[in-house]
């Protein structure tokens, strides 16, 4: 039971004893830091709830027809809703798989990171949406193709099948799915929830809970005010403060630990099959699966914070020159300012080869979107954003400690931090495209910095 949940002795063994028991709580909250294993934890929590064996519940191995269907994450009792790092998690897979094949262990690791992608589309949380319509072709052709890997022996395509896979759940996730959960797909869940289950009890699993529409919540906590006695809803959030007190109050909660450094190596090796790499971190690791690497993606921060700077310097001569701006004390220390942090930022971004910084907006702005694929893989304009914010902190740490110009690099800082969290909220809540953002983002710092 729990066997593969690696490092979280704490709540796995509360979870024994709640289950061995029968104190389990209807409504569980799973909180803890990204990539602590809350959402394995949860589909495992809905397997030995479903297990037909009282021997040997929740076994591993449990050969009973619930297990077999939660194991290969196909059960018809199962709804999960939220978004995850599919993408990344799907390409990680893939590695223990294509470098033994034979191994049904690494095998399944890899059909299962697909499946958490798919069963987003379940067509029980999609009734009546025109956009399934749009994406079941795509959805049809992923589910071949996995079982095509599944059942077929010895395969001499087998990697250009799983790197087809691989761009075509990328293609699934940014085209279907939004960052919040809407609360169509909540009253939908709710209304599944009333029927009764196939087997011993349904499961609804949702992961990232905070990221609801507003209309969501309250519909969620309808069900969690009254959830039938044959269901089990689990929530899952590195961030729980964000979710309603009320909803909050109706929870049980296990808090997941922020596993120490040699304890996640101990994870990829034993999970991902990694014995020697350079990450030190699941997600360092995960990251390292994005088409711009971490390295790579600090310097076209810096690209990007060296064109602004550039850009801002230009227009701050050209409305001097033209009159619009008096010349004076807090000017002349504003602009030795910004002409530092150009001069910061453009060293990195030539240092990291992404050259110096664009002799205007449009051009830079085009070097940021071709060199990031045009942020198509989800997730990696977010990951920029934090990159971008990560080099304005540093920036702020560097140099000079005089008074008055550690008070004009805080107000840079401050600029960059407000715009930066502007244009997550932009793409991540409100799903406007990467290149939209970027330009107001330009836009709107070069302005500021002036």
């Amino acid at each position: 039971m729990f066997e593969n949940i690696l490092f979280q002795n704490q709540v796995i063994d509360q979870l024994k004893s709640d289950i061995g028991s029968s104190s389990l709580a209807p409504s569980i909250l799973f909180s803890g830091p990204e990539y602590g294993g809350k959402g394995t934890t949860a589909l495992e929590l809905a397997r030995v709830q479903s297990c037909e064996k009282n021997d040997v519940q929740g076994d591993w191995n449990c050969s009973c027809s619930s297990c077999v269907r939660h194991r290969n994450l196909v059960s018809p009792d199962l709804l999960i809703l939220g978004k995850r790092h599919f993408f990344e998690e799907i390409a990680a897979s893939s590695g223990p798989f294509l470098r033994n094949p034979e191994n049904p262990g690494s095998r399944m690791l890899f059909l299962r990171s697909v499946r958490k992608l798919l069963l987003r589309f379940n067509s029980i949380l999609w009734e009546d949406d025109h956009k399934l319509g749009k994406l079941k072709g795509q959805i049809d052709i992923l589910e071949e193709e996995l079982e095509d890997i599944e059942y077929a022996g010895e395969n001499n395509d087998l990697k250009k099948k799983c790197e087809s896979i691989i761009k075509k759940t990328a293609k699934l996730q940014a085209e279907g799915l939004g960052e919040l959960i809407p609360i169509a797909q909540i009253r939908k869940a709710a209304y599944w929830s009333r029927l009764a289950p196939l087997g011993k009890k349904k499961h609804i699993i949702m992961e990232n809970a905070e990221k609801m529409q507003e209309g969501a919540k309250n519909s969620l906590l309808k069900i969690l005010e009254e959830p039938p006695p044959y269901l089990s809803i689990v929530l899952t959030s590195s961030r729980p403060m964000i979710l309603l007190p009320t909803m909050l109050s109706r929870l049980r909660e296990y808090r997941f630990a922020k596993r120490k450094t040699e304890e996640e190596k101990e994870v990829l090796s034993r999970i991902f099959r990694e014995k020697q790499t350079a990450a030190d971190s699941i997600e360092s690791y995960f990251a390292s699966f994005l088409p711009v690497k971490s390295d790579a993606l600090y310097a076209l921060s810096a690209f990007f914070a060296a064109s602004v700077a550039a850009e801002a310097v230009r227009e701050g001569r050209r409305a001097y020159s033209t009159g619009q701006m008096k010349a004076g004390v807090q000017n002349v220390v504003t602009s030795a300012v910004l002409i530092d942090f150009g001069k910061y930022t453009a060293l990195i971004s030539e240092t990291g080869a992404m050259g110096r910084p664009a002799g205007n907006a449009k051009d830079a702005l085009q070097k940021v979107l071709d060199t990031a694929e045009q942020f198509e893989i989800p997730g990696l304009f977010i990951r920029f954003l934090q990159q971008c914010s990560a080099l304005v902190v540093a920036w702020l740490r560097s140099g000079d400690n005089d008074q008055d110009i550690s008070l004009e690099k805080s107000i840079i800082t401050e600029l960059w931090h407000g715009e930066l969290n502007r244009s997550m909220a932009e793409n991540d809540s409100f799903n406007i495209k990467p290149p939209m953002v970027l330009e107001r983002l330009f836009e709107a710092l070069k302005t500021g910095m002036i």
